[in-house]
């Protein structure tokens, strides 16, 4: 196969012999600052006479899973960036986006070239989570990693093997599915479905639309139109020219938008931007919309003439067969007719979402009397105890109104999103079928066979046929940073005698790291060959090409290369290279793949060295083809329309083990779900609340301390509650509750709702594990709880209580 030489898509030289050029080369370490001895005479007169030092821009992009992929221009001197900038290709207009990185990309350099890296393949010498290791060989660790799978596969069987949930390298075609070819071409490994960022509104979305957590792009927004977003800042999620937040800013700049942000804090969204923060309760979004829809419906707002063609279970016309004359519609439980006998009234859901009764009867009247209006949702009021319910009752709102499938509106889900479709990378099929949800991984470690259809959904299967004993985590920190209650969590994967094995593929010792059998020393994909899509936008549909910004160091390795030789040892290398392919080898041919279909696409010399290629989408209307034609274009439910009330999941409440405050419903109720308002005690009165922040994308960069310094980790704690127990701003507090203590700093600002306490999620935890346990890097996943959510098996991170006290 064809080899890539080294692309210098610009240069600038530094003349050594310069009074200019002595200041940078003494800031690099190569000169003298300052002539005043014959050695700094001699070191002067050699410098004239070199050559000019050439300054590589290698392009390349980020890779953390904000959902955005951001170009990055890495200036290379030396085998070291320099500095990065980021997309300037074209204009800055909206029909001409520019990829920009925001503070967390711009910091890479930091990141890539921190003496924190790990370097050399290590084996465990402590207990798990004590970070006691010992560097060993690559012969080594390819070895043990090769006869651990192998005997571990014998011994319990293919379930009994994993490759765990990760998003550390969510951008680029070569990730996690390198790994998953490795272990599929072996035998296969237990499949997970869901992710740990939306599998609520992901299952609402398929019991409510037949599937898909996207609708409508920000793009077909009309002029001086309505918006209404619960859970949801672009600002903060979709940070960076490649994501969200230019979209919308534009848009509500050009369009003159009327904003309304229903969120427990004033987000970055709507704080500054205009638009209007309404306070909620966290959790109980669910109320807030059934009180909408209480309105809606008495007031003569809701379109029943597109609720009669388009839905099933609005009332007792739409009613499915099997449940008609039982009062059982949704019209029924809002107006008080159905089995609770309660009117979901604005002063009914006041008391409980925190709104009062006169904001929400103002809020029903414009979304019912607007038309167009947006409806959508981001990924935090589906974070919790009852997220599934939550999001189908947000989901509700536009089809009560009619407002879905025309220009400036949506369906109730997430922003939509437009992405170049490019080849993938074959990670093959996986034999085993048995599906888990992602967050039961540990109750598939400490009790795998007990683990069914009917109590832990698993799919495919009526039950697994073994607990995990292999876990191949791969750019992941959720083995505990990342995932509920560290705590208890660090207490099961210390006993070796439920998972035998873990091995983690690394570029810092993380938390999660700290827990592997054999850590091995990955390659970020800056310092690789890559190819990537645009993430989450609507604005534009894009491919960064990637080159490796220098030359491997240390003992570092590519995923690739090392699952390479594991698949030797497995005596599966041919199958795994497809004959011998190099990770560049697969690269070119996926683009190549690409341009059959696309030719318009940039060659591979041609992308390295421009760095991205970009093009203009049209404007994404969600579910346009089935209102404008729904016997043509049926959606993937079982009626073919949109389904208020599910039979499915009636039939899952029906036969389903269930606890007894674990709802499962066929109509979006509202419930609080556990460890909510209704749990608040004298001792732990208050809700403790995560949110995505700007110093780093989950647990990504967390590590980096600049940008920690621009971005504080703080917790956000209202007036009210601060004042009772006499915190002031930049106190350091403690955060507790049954399954752990934080400490933090506290951000004393009334842009959080009073009766919570909103905190950062992905800060390291930073705890001693075999002392006292008090985590010093506020991560609140030491306060999170771990019960999976009913219906999707989800992770409730939002759903804790807990106290705050000075420290």
């Amino acid at each position: 196969m064809t080899k890539t030489k080294e692309h210098a898509v610009s240069r600038r030289a530094f003349v050594k012999g310069s009074a200019l050029a002595g200041l940078g080369a003494a800031t690099l370490g190569t000169g003298t600052l300052f002539a005043c001895s014959p050695q700094a005479e001699s070191a002067k007169d050699d410098a004239a006479n070199t050559e000019a030092v050439e300054e590589q821009i290698v392009w390349t992009h980020c890779a953390v899973n904000c959902g955005s992929t951001c170009a990055l221009q890495c200036h290379v001197a030396d085998g070291e960036i320099k500095y990065i900038e980021s997309d300037n290709t074209g204009s800055a207009e909206m029909d001409q986006p520019q990829l920009r990185a925001c503070l967390r990309g711009r910091s890479l350099r930091r990141w890539l070239q921190s003496p924190d890296r790990l370097n050399y393949p290590m084996k465990r010498v402590g207990k798990r989570g004590e970070d006691k290791f010992e560097q060993i060989s690559w012969d080594e660790a390819v070895d043990t990693i090769a006869s651990e799978l192998k005997r571990i596969r014998e011994t319990y069987g293919d379930e009994s093997i994993t490759v765990h949930y990760s998003s550390g390298v969510s951008s680029g075609l070569m990730g996690s599915s390198v790994v998953n070819r490795l272990i599929n071409l072996n035998g296969g490994c237990l499949n997970y479905y869901g992710t740990y960022s939306s599998a609520h509104i992901s299952a609402a979305g398929t019991y409510t639309y037949g599937g898909g957590t996207y609708g409508s792009s920000f793009l077909t927004l009309q002029d001086n139109q309505l918006v209404v977003m619960f859970g949801n800042s672009p600002a903060d999620t979709r940070m960076g020219g490649a994501g969200h937040t230019h979209d919308f800013a534009w848009m509500r700049e050009e369009k003159n938008l009327e904003v309304i942000n229903i969120d427990c804090r004033m987000n970055d969204t709507v704080c500054g931007q205009g638009g209007e923060w309404i306070p909620i309760r966290p959790g109980t979004d669910g109320a807030l919309c059934a009180a909408l829809a209480y309105e809606i419906i008495n007031n003569g707002w809701a379109d029943e003439e597109f609720l009669h063609t388009y839905c099933v279970g609005y009332d007792e016309e739409t009613m499915p067969e099997s449940a008609k004359g039982q009062n059982k519609s949704f019209k029924d439980y809002i107006l008080g007719t159905g089995y609770d006998l309660t009117p979901k009234t604005p002063e009914w859901a006041a008391s409980i979402t925190l709104i009062p009764a006169a904001k929400i009867k103002e809020l029903a009247e414009k979304i019912g009397t607007t038309k167009p209006v947006y409806i959508c949702q981001g990924y935090g009021s589906q974070r919790h105890a009852n997220g599934e319910i939550t999001s189908r009752a947000i989901m509700v709102l536009p089809q009560l109104v009619g407002q879905i499938g025309l220009p400036g509106t949506s369906d109730g889900r997430r922003e939509g999103r437009s992405a170049f479709a490019l080849s993938s990378f074959p990670a093959g099929e996986n034999p085993v079928k048995t599906n888990l949800p992602t967050f039961m991984w540990p109750e598939a470690i400490r009790r795998g066979e007990e683990l069914t259809a009917l109590n832990a959904g698993v799919q495919k299967a009526e039950k697994l046929s073994s607990s995990i004993k292999f876990i191949f985590n791969y750019a992941g920190n959720t083995l505990t940073n990342q995932h509920s209650d560290i705590n208890g969590t660090h207490d099961l994967l210390q006993d070796e005698s439920l998972c035998e094995f873990i091995v983690t593929s690394e570029v810092f010792m993380t938390d999660s790291a700290k827990y592997s059998d054999i850590i091995i020393p990955d390659l970020t994909l800056q310092e690789q060959y890559s190819l990537s899509a645009n993430g989450y936008a609507d604005n534009m549909e894009a491919i960064v090409y990637g080159s490796p910004v220098y030359e491997p160091k240390f003992e570092r390795r590519g995923i690739y290369e090392v699952c390479t030789d594991i698949a030797d040892k497995l005596g599966i290398k041919d199958e795994f290279t497809d004959g011998g392919k190099t990770r560049e080898d697969w690269l070119r041919q996926i683009l190549d793949e690409s341009r059959e279909k696309y030719p318009e696409l940039p060659d591979w010399d041609t992308g390295m060295a421009q760095g991205v290629w970009k093009r203009t989408p049209e404007p994404l209307i969600g579910l346009k083809a089935f209102i404008d034609d729904p016997a043509g274009n049926p959606l993937k439910t079982p009626s073919g329309k949109i389904e208020i009330y599910s039979e499915t999941l009636a039939g899952f409440a029906d036969t389903w083990e269930l606890a007894d405050d674990e709802v499962v419903s066929p109509i979006p109720e509202f419930d609080p779900g556990f460890e909510s308002y209704v749990s608040l005690t004298d001792e732990y009165p208050l809700l403790i609340c995560g949110f995505h922040y700007k110093a780093h994308t989950h647990s990504s960069y967390a590590n980096n301390e600049i940008i920690q310094a621009a971005a504080q980790h703080v917790a956000w704690v209202n007036p009210v509650d601060a004042e009772q127990r006499k915190i002031k701003d930049g106190d350091t507090i403690r955060v507790f509750n049954d399954r752990g203590e934080i400490r933090i700093e506290a951000k004393v600002t009334p842009r959080v709702i009073p009766g919570t306490v909103a905190i950062p999620q992905g800060m390291w935890h930073d705890a001693d594990m075999s002392g006292d346990r008090v985590d010093h890097g506020g991560n609140i996943n030491t306060l999170t709880i771990y019960r999976p959510s009913p219906l999707a098996k989800a992770n409730p991170q939002h759903s804790n209580i807990g106290q705050i006290a000075k420290a």
